[in-house]
């Protein structure tokens, strides 16, 4: 784990309501450091409903086949996540891991394995020695309390330098709901569903299929469109859990995704979704500059996320605004090599608001010193304006340091 705390890191941590219905704790089960917190449990009240995403890799981990498995007609009552070992490409060891795993934590909270969900995050290839868990599961039931959201967090942290969470609360009928959040995320960070863990919990009283829907829907503009390096998780897992406890408080109970009076919890909702991603893009390995990437004009919103995406994750793109160079020749390469109409001719290209290629061709106002200025700052506006049609996107992203091949280059070690 980084020691360092990412220079983009938020300047303040939100407090975090407790949420009726779910309780947290964390441990240190030595997975692989010793003394270093590394296990999470969240157990759930009865009644609670999920629902998730999980990476579109071919090659997913032992967790992610189980939750996908488990998720469908499952009462949820613990989450297990762990850190220092993605129990991925472990074949039997791994789906064994899992099963002892959920046995333990299932015996210790009172429910049945099939309702427990798991996810591991840290190296891949390494079998996970499960056994850890039950020298710790007891205690973690035992010590679980509602209010320990960053605790939570920093539990799931590998390479990440700040724990993610994020907060919001919104009108359902006449109740007020709350939603939390946390993920962890700072590399092999692509956009498939879910890039990364990521965990969000209310009170409302949502059904499966209903927050199913949601979380599905605002996948798509927030984690999904966040990229560190282009290399998507074996283990990328997002789930939501809904206790229902706000019904106490007069909030009605909602099944269907369309329902009207779930706009302004939509909203909220989504706004912890974009939160969270976005400080998987401040926590980027080795990141120095939070980079915004626009695109417009394009043929449609599909055609220009690919063109966002294509920007995003190209090294030399990443590397120039790394130097503080805004090297507009490396956007046009990025911009062709896409796959996704494009005309050379009409093509404009912004850095932090100042206009550096127009037509075709350098800006013939363009300043190189004004030019500099501007790419010192820690965030980076990059728009890219191709005038061929309606289409619209924004993606995340950071820039590519010397940093990030300095955590790679020794991540097992």
């Amino acid at each position: 784990m980084a020691t360092a705390v990412s220079p983009l890191a938020p300047k303040s941590v939100p407090a975090m309501p407790v949420i009726p219905g779910v309780k947290l704790a964390t441990a240190a089960a030595g997975i692989k450091y010793r003394d270093r917190t590394d296990v999470l449990l969240a157990v759930l009240d009865p009644g609670t409903v999920a629902a998730g995403v999980f990476t579109k890799s071919k090659c997913p981990s032992a967790p992610v086949e189980w939750c996908r498995d488990k998720l469908k007609g499952a009462k949820p009552r613990a989450l297990v996540v762990n850190s220092g070992n993605a129990n991925a490409f472990t074949g039997k060891n791994g789906r064994a891991a899992c099963k002892f795993t959920a046995e333990i934590a299932a015996r210790a909270v009172g429910c049945k394995p099939k309702d427990v969900f798991l996810a591991s995050t840290g190296v891949i290839g390494e079998p996970l020695n499960a056994k850890v868990f039950d020298g710790v599961m007891e205690g973690l039931v035992a010590s679980a309390r509602p209010d320990f959201w960053p605790e939570a967090a920093k539990a799931i942290m590998t390479t990440d330098t700040f724990p993610k969470v994020a907060t919001a609360r919104a009108k359902l009928g006449e109740a007020t709901v709350t939603i939390n959040g946390f993920a962890k995320g700072a590399g092999m960070i692509a956009p498939d569903m879910a890039t990364m863990l990521s965990y969000v919990f209310t009170d409302a009283p949502i059904s499966q299929r209903a927050l199913q829907a949601l979380l599905s829907e605002g996948v798509e503009d927030t984690f999904n469109a966040v990229t560190i390096d282009g290399d998507t998780s074996t283990s990328d897992t997002l789930m939501a859990f809904a206790t229902g406890a706000a019904k106490d408080l007069g909030a009605p109970s909602i099944t269907k995704a369309n329902d009207p009076r779930l706009k302004p919890f939509r909203s909220a909702f989504n706004a912890v979704l974009a939160d969270l991603a976005e400080q998987v893009a401040r926590d980027g390995e080795g990141a120095r500059k939070l980079v915004e990437i626009s695109v417009e004009g394009a043929k449609s919103k599909a055609s220009a996320r690919r063109i966002a995406m294509s920007i995003a994750n190209s090294p030399l793109v990443k590397t120039a605004i790394a130097g503080e160079d805004a090297n507009w020749g490396r956007v046009v390469m990025a911009v062709g090599k896409a796959g996704e109409p494009a005309d050379r001719d009409r093509l404009s290209i912004w850095f932090n608001g100042i206009r550096v290629a127009h037509k075709g061709a350098r800006d013939p106002g363009y300043d190189e010193a004004m030019v500099s200025k501007a790419m010192k700052n820690d965030t980076i506006a990059l728009k890219v304006a191709l005038g061929l049609g309606k289409g619209k996107d924004r993606v995340l992203t950071c820039d590519l340091t010397k940093e990030y091949v300095a955590i790679n280059g020794d991540y097992r070690s």
